[in-house]
Order: structure tokens, then C-alpha cells, then sequence
């Protein structure tokens, strides 16, 4: 299901994710995949960061999904206690459109960063603000479930180093 999204919200999350830049190196949880070995994914998580949201009930987030393994696979899901929905979203020709999953390439990565592929935290129970963190569970369709810490930046910080 694909999903437009067409509010004053979105388009305030819209315009700060066009102001906080992609994910840097460094920052964010990492965990491992379904086991080591070329026949399988190994993933690991990094540059993680969710920009102070901008709206009361919706947030983005970032970060990089890295697969050492020989297998491809799909980021399904996302939890967070945070907010009532985590959805997953792709950018097409400047439009966000929710998807079901988003491939993870054998030996390769996925980049979820301003401007392309993100995180939408929905119906936040709570308004993350700078300096905190907020914890995610990353669920894949082939791989076991991986904890992630997203520290709270400014709305919009751009990482120094870039994708």
C-alpha cells in the first residue's frame, strides 16, 4: 500500500527534511543479522539521528542499514514507544509515498536520508527534543528484529559528512 502524504504536517516534515541533511558516520546502535557467513545478510546500523520534529505528532529519521552478508534483505518494519505508528517511507519525484519494506542489497546498504528514503514516527505520544534519544527496533523480512538509539539533533542539522 502506498500511501500520499498531503497535510500541512507533512509538508513541515517535508521542508525539514529538506534542511537536515543526510546521515553522518558515527552515531547510532548497530546489532547483527541473521547469523555470519556469505550465505546470509549481516547487518549492522549506524549514523542514526531523528531532527527535532517540527509538528507536534510527526518525526523523521535517519540512519544506514549496512549488509556485509551475500544475501539481500528487506527493512519490513520499524517500532519505536515513542509514537503510535513507525512507517517507512520512499521519495519519488519529490513526492513521500509510504512502502511495505525497502531492499537491503547483498553487500551493499540502504540510506535512509533527507530528501530519499525515511523513517515517519506518527501520533507521538511524546515530543522528542535535542539532546535526547529516542530507541527504535528495526525488523527485517529474513534477519532478527535490531535495536537502534537515534540521538535528537537540531531540526536542521546537517551531518558533516555526507552518504
Amino acid at each position: 500500500m502506498r500511501r500520499r502524504l498531503s497535510s500541512p504536517a507533512a509538508l513541515a516534515i517535508a521542508g525539514a527534511l529538506a534542511l537536515a541533511g543526510c546521515g553522518g558516520s558515527g552515531s547510532g546502535g548497530s546489532g547483527s543479522g541473521s547469523g555470519s557467513g556469505s550465505g546470509k545478510a549481516e547487518l549492522s546500523a549506524g549514523s542514526a539521528y531523528m531532527p527535532q520534529p517540527v509538528s507536534d505528532d510527526m518525526a523523521a529519521g535517519f540512519l544506514t542499514v549496512t549488509n556485509k552478508g551475500g544475501t539481500a534483505d528487506e527493512l519490513t518494519s520499524v517500532t519505536s514507544d515513542i509514537a503510535g505508528q513507525v512507517t517507512v517511507h520512499e521519495t519519488v519525484d519529490g513526492a513521500m509515498q509510504e512502502v511495505k519494506s525497502l531492499k537491503i542489497p547483498a553487500g551493499g546498504r540502504l540510506e535512509l536520508k533527507s530528501g530519499g528514503d525515511h523513517l515517519m514516527f506518527e501520533q507521538l505520544k511524546s515530543k522528542p527534543k535535542e539532546g535526547q534519544t529516542v530507541s527504535v527496533e528495526l525488523h527485517f523480512a529474513h534477519s532478527g528484529p535490531m535495536k537502534v538509539e537515534m540521538p535528537v539533533k537540531p531540526a536542521t542539522y546537517t551531518p558533516k559528512t555526507g552518504h
